[in-house]
Parts: C-alpha cells; sequence; structure tokens
C-alpha cells in the first residue's frame, strides 16, 4: 500500500522536551479537520521484513478531532528595518545604494532596498530585473538602466531623487578590481506626478512587501553589502565612496542610515551606524560569515577582519521558521518514559481512508521527576536535521551512479518536487547553487518520521527496539541537550550510546563526551561515519543546525573561498579531523569509506582473544563470520564505515577486536584518506578500506567500544534477536553497565 503521508504537515515548537513540560505543535492541511493520537516508537521502521513498526499508543490530553488551517510556506530571506517615517523620502533631495553580488538572476525582479508594497504601488525602492537591469521603483511607476548588473561581479546600484526639481538619477558602477576598468553608468528620469512614496511600510533590504500584511516577495538571490540613505543629492561615486571613509556614520552630513553587516556577524541583528539607530533583524536567515567587496584573500576567519565580511547572502529559498500558528499545545506527563514519540495524524470522516497518515515527530527527555536510567542513548538531532529533507535523489545528477540502482522517487520525493518551499537540507543547493548552510526544525521535516526516509533516525530506533526486546532500561536525550548542556547532560548515567548515524558534532558535543569518558564514563558508539563533521547551533537562531563544508571531506557542494568558518560561532566548519580531533581520539575509529554495493561482515582478530576482551565475545565462536546477515542491508559492514588511526589518535592500547571482510569494488574512501590518484582505492584492494571493531579502556575507570559500521545496529534483530551481533553487543552492555572499574593497561 502507498500511504499518503503528506495530507497532513507539521512541526514542534521544541525538538526534544523533558517530561512534565510543555510542546507545541503547529499543524497545516487543506482538510478542515484532523484526528490525531500520540505514539510512543519502540520501532519505527514500517518494512515487513525487519522487526515491524512498534510503539504505543499513549493517553493524551490532545487525543481526538481538532481543527486545522491550510497554512502557507513563506521561504525568503531580507532585513527588515522598524523606522517610523524616517526611511521615507523627505526634504529636497533623498540618495540610497548598496553594493550587489548577484548570484541568480533570473524569474522576476529582485529586490535590493526600499519601502515598497507590490498590492498598494506605494512606496520606492531599488530592484534589478529579470535580466540584470538596475530598476527604480517609484510608486506605481518603474525606469530601469539599459545598462545590466551580472551575475557574481560586484558593483553599486543607487538612485538619488531630485525632490525639489521632480527628478531621478538611476546609477549603475563596476568598480575596478585589478580584473576589469571601472565602469558607471546612469540616467536620468522625471519624477511622476503625485507618486506616493511613503508605502507606511518597514524598509526591507533583498525583498519589497507583497501587501499590507507581513508577507515580502521579489526576493534578491546574492550578496548585498553597506546599504545607505543620505537626504541629499549625491552623485553616484561619491555615495559609493563614502564606505571608505571611517565608519563614525554620525559625523556624515545628511546621512540617514548605513547598514554596517559586518557588525554582528554572529547575530540575527543589522546595525546602523548613523545617529538614527535604525538597527533591524533578519527575516528566515540568511547566511553571514560571507565575503564581500573589500575582501583581500588574506584572511579566511571573520572574527579577524569583519570589514572585509561586511556582507550578507540572502537566498529567495531561505527557510528558518515556518512561522504557523499553533494548532494545540501538549503538556507531557511527568511518568512519561523517554524515548521518540509522534502525533499520528489521521484524517476526520464517515469514510475510512486507512491508506491516509502522516507523522510529527518529537522526542522526550528526562524530567525533574524521571527516575533515570544508569543508561542513555543520545540521538542524532543534529545529523538529522543535516539530512533534513535530502533532495539529492531528485537534483544530483550523479547521485543514480553514486548509489549504483535505479532511480526511484518515493511520494514525499515528489512532495518536495511540487513544494520546495519546504526547504531541503545540508546537502542541497539553494536555488542559485550556493550549498544550504542551515537547516531547522520549524518546519515540516519529511524524513524524521515513520513511513518516510528510512535512514538515521528510523535506523536508530532498531537500537532502542533491541534495548527494549532484551529489558534493557535505557533514557534517552538528543545531542541538543549535550550542545547545551555538555558533559552535564551525560554525568547522571554510568554508560552511554550513540546510535548509528553521529556524524554531525558541535564543539560542545564533542567535548562533552569526552570530558564524560575521562571521569569514568563508558560509551558505546553503535555506528560509522561518526563524529565527522564539526558544526553548529546557531547561538542566536538555536533551532538551526549550521553546516560549512570545508575543502575536504565527503561532501555535495564546497563552501565558497573564505567562507568555511560558522556565522553563529566563528568556528571553522569542516571535518573534525582537520580541527586536531579526529574522531579516533574519541572512540577509536573514524570515517574510512562508502560501500555503494554489497554490504559484508566482521573477522575476529587476534586481540580478540585478549583477556581484557574475554566479557565480548562470551558465547561467540572464534572461527565465525560476524554479522553476515542483516535487515535492509543484509550485512553489518555497510553504508558509511570506520577503522582505527593510530596517527589520528586512536589510543596506543586500543584492542582490534575484529575487522571486515569481503568488501567490493564499491567500497571507497573518503576523499581525505588519500592525497593522490592511484589505482587500487577501493576494497578490493586498498587495507585502509575496512570496518574496525574496537575497545579501550579509560582513565577512572571508564572504557569505549566502537562498532565502526552503521548497519551494525540493523542486524541485532535478525533471527528474532538471536545472532552474533546481538550477543557481542549484549556482552557490552551488560558489562559497561556494571559498576566494576575498568582497568587501564599498564603500558596504556
Amino acid at each position: 500500500m502507498i500511504y499518503k503521508t503528506n495530507e497532513y504537515l507539521g512541526y514542534p515548537d521544541r525538538i526534544s522536551i523533558p517530561a512534565g513540560e510543555t510542546v507545541k505543535f503547529q499543524l497545516s492541511s487543506k482538510r478542515e479537520k484532523v484526528r490525531v493520537e500520540v505514539l510512543r516508537l519502540r520501532c519505527g521502521d514500517v518494512d515487513t521484513n525487519g522487526p515491524g513498526f512498534k510503539y504505543d499508543v499513549m493517553d493524551s490530553a490532545i487525543d481526538g478531532v481538532h481543527a486545522c488551517l491550510d497554512q502557507e510556506i513563506r521561504p525568503g530571506s531580507c532585513a527588515v528595518i522598524a523606522h517610523g517615517g524616517t526611511l521615507s523620502p523627505s526634504g529636497d533631495a533623498w540618495s540610497f545604494g548598496a553594493y550587489i553580488f548577484p548570484t541568480r538572476i533570473a524569474d522576476n525582479a529582485k529586490a535590493i532596498m526600499g519601502n515598497w508594497c507590490q498590492d498598494t504601488g506605494r512606496g520606492y525602492g531599488l530592484e534589478i530585473d529579470t535580466e540584470g537591469h538596475p530598476v527604480l521603483v517609484l510608486g506605481s511607476a518603474r525606469f530601469a538602466l539599459k545598462s545590466k548588473a551580472r551575475e557574481r561581479i560586484w558593483s553599486f546600484v543607487s538612485a538619488t531623487l531630485d525632490l525639489a526639481n521632480e527628478t531621478a538619477t538611476l546609477s549603475l558602477i563596476v568598480p575596478a578590481d585589478g580584473t576589469r576598468p571601472a565602469a558607471a553608468h546612469a540616467e536620468t528620469f522625471y519624477l511622476p506626478a503625485d507618486v506616493q512614496l511613503d508605502s507606511g511600510r518597514d524598509f526591507l533590504i533583498a525583498a519589497h512587501h507583497l501587501d499590507e500584511a507581513q508577507k515580502y516577495t521579489g526576493h534578491f538571490d546574492g550578496k548585498i553589502e553597506a546599504p545607505r540613505v543620505f537626504s541629499q543629492a549625491l552623485e553616484a561615486e561619491t555615495l559609493r565612496v563614502f564606505d571608505w571613509q571611517p565608519r563614525t556614520g554620525a559625523a556624515a552630513q545628511g546621512l540617514v542610515a548605513f547598514w554596517d553587516f559586518g557588525d554582528g556577524i554572529t547575530t540575527l541583528a543589522v546595525k546602523d551606524l548613523s545617529a538614527n539607530c535604525l538597527n533591524g533583524r533578519l527575516h528566515q536567515l540568511p547566511r553571514r560569515g560571507v565575503t564581500g567587496f573589500f575582501w583581500s584573500g588574506a584572511v579566511h576567519d571573520f572574527r579577524l577582519a569583519p570589514r572585509e565580511y561586511a556582507a550578507i547572502h540572502f537566498h529567495s529559498d531561505d527557510i528558518y521558521d515556518c512561522q504557523w500558528q499553533t494548532t494545540f499545545s501538549l503538556d507531557v506527563p511527568d511518568d512519561w518514559r523517554t524515548g521518540v514519540y509522534a502525533l499520528r495524524l489521521t484524517p476526520v470522516g464517515d469514510t475510512p481512508e486507512p491508506d491516509c497518515e502522516s507523522y510529527v515527530t518529537f522526542f522526550v527527555t528526562p524530567g525533574k521527576k524521571t527516575r533515570r536510567a544508569d543508561l542513555v542513548v543520545v540521538l542524532s538531532v543534529a545529523t538529522y536535521l543535516a539530512y533534513a529533507n535530502s533532495a539529492l535523489r531528485l537534483y544530483q545528477v550523479h547521485f543514480e551512479t553514486l548509489m549504483e540502482h535505479v532511480l526511484w522517487l518515493p511520494p514525499d520525493d515528489v512532495y518536495m518536487q511540487e513544494h520546495p518551499e519546504i526547504g531541503q537540507s545540508t546537502y542541497d543547493c539553494h536555488i542559485d547553487g550556493s550549498g544550504r548552510a542551515y537547516s531547522s526544525w520549524l518546519r515540516p521535516v519529511l524524513s524524521m518520521r515513520p513511513r518516510g526516509y528510512w535512514f538515521n533516525l528510523i535506523n536508530d530506533t532498531h537500537i532502542l527496539d533491541w534495548l527494549e526486546e532484551k529489558g534493557i532500561a535505557y533514557d534517552i536525550i538528543t545531542d541538543v541537550e549535550l550542545d547545551r548542556e555538555g558533559a552535564r547532560a551525560l554525568k547522571p548515567y554510568r554508560a552511554m550510546m550513540t546510535p548509528t548515524h553521529a556524524e554531525y558534532y558541535s564543539f560542545n558535543m564533542m567535548n562533552g563526551i569526552m570530558q564524560y569518558q575521562n571521569a569514568g564514563g563508558r560509551h558505546i558508539s553503535m555506528g560509522g561515519n561518526a563524529f565527522y563533521w564539526r558544526c553548529g547551533f546557531h547561538p542566536a537562531a538555536p533551532a538551526a543546525l549550521e553546516v560549512r563544508r570545508g575543502m575536504a571531506g565527503t561532501r555535495t557542494w564546497e563552501s565558497e573561498p573564505g567562507e568555511v568558518h560558522l556565522a553563529g560561532t566563528g568556528e571553522p566548519g569542516s571535518l573534525w579531523r582537520h580541527s586536531g580531533f579526529a574522531p579516533q581520539k574519541l572512540v577509536g575509529t573514524g570515517f574510512s569509506a562508502m560501500i555503494n554495493d554489497a554490504c559484508t561482515y566482521y573477522v575476529r582478530m587476534p586481540d580478540s582473544e585478549n583477556a581484557r576482551a574475554a566479557f565480548i565475545f562470551e558465547g561467540v565462536g572464534q572461527d565465525e563470520k560476524l554479522g553476515n546477515f542483516g535487515f535492509r542491508y543484509g550485512g553489518a559492514v555497510g553504508s558509511e564505515i570506520d577503522r582505527l588511526d593510530y596517527e589520528l589518535g586512536t589510543p596506543r592500547h586500543t584492542l582490534l577486536l575484529a575487522t571486515s571482510e569481503g568488501l567490493g569494488a564499491g567500497a571507497l574512501p573518503t576523499p581525505e584518506e588519500f592525497r593522490t590518484m592511484v589505482d587500487g582505492l577501493d576494497g578490493t584492494q586498498n587495507a585502509l578500506v575496512r570496518a574496525d571493531m574496537v575497545f579501550f579502556e579509560t582513565a577512572n575507570g571508564g572504557a569505549v567500544f566502537a562498532s565502526g559500521s552503521i548497519t551494525y545496529g540493523m542486524s541485532l534483530g535478525y533471527n528474532n534477536y538471536d545472532n552474533n551481533i546481538s550477543t557481542i553487543t549484549l556482552n557490552v552492555v551488560k558489562r559497561f553497565l556494571d559498576p566494576e572499574p575498568f582497568f587501564m593497561p599498564e603500558a596504556a
């Protein structure tokens, strides 16, 4: 049966909620009513070949039928400045302009700055049209320059209104940049009679008003730098070179506003240097920390030269917060178990529709009255967001070749293609071709729910299902708590477990786990491609994960030169390996290869006979193939795999318990694993293309076990949970929960 999974869409205001606290849900549907149930998921995988879709229906105060609004998503970023009329042209003259770097000129006019309102035909503004001509908009009149702005070339666009003489001059300057001479173009027009230059609306940068409501349109695709407004008539070049003067602002005669985007890069505020202090706010999270007109290339960290990063990259498809009305709130009972929860949303009517159901996922974490277990599973929200609404299958031309199978599009992919406003993942690109640096949970995430994308969260629920089957008490928290609280989030627990694909980790997350391990905590790393990308939640937009793609690593786009640092925190958004904190330092193994063909298994290594590891292999034969089975993938070694590397920081006393065998030509190393292109890189010939299962002790009685493979957890439930991967994992969990301390070997 093919399910209709998008008749209802929604999202929570908080992705993880302590028991006893409140979460709000925002839902949307063309149907006027929705039936709501709350499920606690044990296994979210609806594939009948696996453990099965398992859940408990929870009694809650929101059970039943609710009214549902059809709520639109309006993507597109801009800066919004409330001005109380100060930015409405007055007096004898008015001059305004900005540096622009268009990254997409097509389809519709792109607003640069102004207060113009499309529906009322009032106000003024600067735009570029569908061919790149600068346009001066005055009320219902439009005046276009014959010359064009070009994509990915800096230019200065400005206009001067001579209100006393009823003329307007529109200008385009392309400053000399070492590769081309300066060029200036200007034309003068007569002002239309009775033009309405005051729309009564906020002043916008990178958009204009659609109507009298708070709706914006005409969003600019590209960078804008240093917009400025003067209450006097200035030549275009005089207006432009004001930027070269000391930016005190208040001393400039006739200055109404000058927005310095290099001030407050880590915030969502835009600062006006003029005496009017017409500061503004950013809407829908455009990208800061980007190179501007004055970037010299001498530094690549905006914190060292904010003057060179005084631009903002706006996109017509930026989306941070759908800003939907709240449909209802749930006061999470303080006696609810921690876990993965979901709203199940179904139609209301006389005719049953068994093929129509949708889900909104959220996570319940320990509350003030929760009795803590000894084991905590740290679910990977950062990774779920990094992949949220991935559209690679739709737009990446190499995807079929990469996956080595014929492309097929499930209903969610079709929906995303028809509704791009929902926003995509950090693996995808904006409409202008630049990579998406942000992903937020304040929008529907189709890939983080049952009957949707089977990767990441759904795979992780196989581990939760196994813990339930084996009767092991556990709590869940998410890496959001780890990011906010560091090691304090882990302190109540004797052992922690990270799931199948803990790929995206912030500074606080990495150091929180390391601090926990050094204090004697035990860590069971159940996945592969773990602790790979350095990322961060934006401090000013805490529902948004920020990712910058450095110049190495497995990536589908690459950051522009000079734009690797996270705008929210300033730290480099690269691989943890290139920040001096390779995953091997944390759990002994790090990303080695992707497997694009058949999955395989482990074989035991001599270290598995070491007395320190005896507990791990109780009940497992020396010659057994470990994990030559598994749901969906067919083997415990698959998808993405990790290996030990002493040079990258694997502790010297680490035991290599098992390693993969039988990898084929579709097992290929990650780019950072080789420096030159040579024959023999694939898994049939390259000894570095492998998955390693490792164990080592840490200080103060702690220990670490790492499986080194994403698909390891998908083998746990095979043969009704009776198999050697299940046995090994149960042995590890039981010993890690035993209070008896581990002891580091004397040679360590």
